[in-house]
């Protein structure tokens, strides 16, 4: 970290160049985390806040707004959560580094033909991800996987009196999306019953197989074209792009609907066996046994429920198909127990058995929960073992460093 920090005091004491940045912001739940970082960094940051309580702007209002915006607040760099390609074409023509770090997968827009730009500085957290989208811009995309902060966690649990604490001890909790009210699968109506069964063959195989996102390989041109035929509004980018109607429907389509099965059958089957709690807006009403608290705010109560709770558990999107969702870092963050799913890249970047515990099976994972809720001394020792290592390899300062230094070494 420190040589991190040396490269980029060393950049600028030589020049000033990068020293304002324009934050474009939408209301992802880490924008508030990057936004502090980038202080401590003295980094002098200029929010673009209107996005975040108006979703119904025009392309014309974003463009014509934004591109003002630069006018009357010159700034070194844009920066925003996911990628815009309007924020890409407007920093191209004023000759700005356009900063962006995905924390979703799939993010459509990566697909349009603004990835190319070279004022462009795209980073991905998903190494598949990664794959499919550096050939397109070898200089300006890069890899880099997400973290968190354990500052403000820390001063929360300091603060919060143990009655307070008790009301989030869980022995199983979930915070998070069952995928039902964001589910687009569903907006194909009619399928012949020929394709419905091939596709929900190869949805319910996918459901169990954890590492490998097979779904594109296993759809032909004339699956695609007649799924496109069942959807109203089958999603196309308005610009030009290198999107196709089968990664469409594999991984926004077909990876929401796998999600949405994966978790509520999930749920169902431990729920049967061991008390579950979890929180979300999604619709619980089919899974009985299970505690639905709501949602969970995101600065108080999420931390919370993280460091109180036995085990916390992670289910990834399926169309995350081998990074580390956010969520792993939020809870590593908070000194919580976490069993996830199986990722290719966990070995990668984090020691299983140690950091935290996986599973590549429904019946492992049950296995797993009965041994932890009854192994109080190792469920313990690896939570606190996950956190130091994200301290000391995966603190969000860490990886904006990274990102900034990356940002500005070309």
């Amino acid at each position: 970290m420190s040589v991190i920090w040396n490269a980029i005091n060393q950049v600028r004491s030589q020049s000033e160049f990068f020293m304002k940045i324009l934050f474009y912001r939408y209301n992802s739940i880490i924008e508030p985390d990057i936004l502090a970082v980038f202080r401590e960094m003295g980094i002098d940051v200029i929010e673009y806040r209107r996005e975040m309580t108006e979703k119904n702007l025009s392309m014309q209002e974003r463009v014509m707004e934004t591109g003002n915006f630069l006018l009357d607040h010159p700034v070194d760099a844009v920066f925003s959560i996911n990628f815009y390609p309007f924020l890409s074409e407007i920093c191209n023509i004023f000759k700005l580094r356009y900063c962006s770090w995905t924390v979703d997968s799939p993010v459509m827009e990566l697909y349009t033909t603004s990835i190319k730009n070279p004022w462009n500085r795209t980073f991905l957290f998903d190494m598949d991800q990664y794959r499919r989208f550096h050939p397109l811009n070898e200089n300006c995309i890069f890899y880099l996987p997400l973290g968190a902060r354990t500052a403000p966690k820390d001063d929360l649990f300091s603060k919060t009196a143990e009655s307070e604490k008790a009301k989030y001890s869980h022995d199983i909790a979930f915070v998070g999306s069952l995928y039902k009210e964001k589910n687009r699968y569903e907006e194909a109506t009619g399928l012949p019953s020929e394709t419905k069964g091939y596709l929900d063959g190869i949805m319910r195989a996918q459901e169990l197989i954890y590492g490998y996102y097979f779904i594109p390989d296993l759809l032909d041109d004339e699956i695609v074209a007649v799924f496109k035929s069942h959807v109203k509004k089958f999603y196309t980018l308005p610009v030009g792009s290198y999107l196709s109607d089968r990664d469409t429907m594999a991984y926004l389509y077909m990876g929401c609907q796998i999600s949405m099965m994966e978790r509520v059958d999930t749920f169902k089957r431990l729920s049967k066996k061991f008390p579950v709690t979890i929180y979300t807006g999604s619709d619980t009403k089919d899974i009985p046994d299970i505690e639905n608290k709501g949602l969970a705010s995101t600065f108080k109560e999420m931390p919370l429920i993280f460091h109180e709770s036995k085990i916390n558990l992670n289910i990834t999107s399926k169309s995350i198909t081998s990074g580390l969702p956010l969520r792993i870092f939020d809870i590593l963050s908070c000194g919580g127990f976490l069993i996830s799913n199986y990722q290719s890249e966990i070995a990668e970047l984090l020691t299983p058995g140690e950091d935290l515990v996986v599973y590549e099976s429904q019946d492992q994972l049950e296995d797993l929960i009965a041994y932890y809720l009854s192994h109080d001394r190792e469920r313990k020792e690896i939570a606190a073992h996950g956190r130091e290592t994200l301290i000391k390899k995966y603190s969000l300062e860490h990886q904006l460093a990274l990102l900034i230094k990356m940002s500005f070494s070309i």
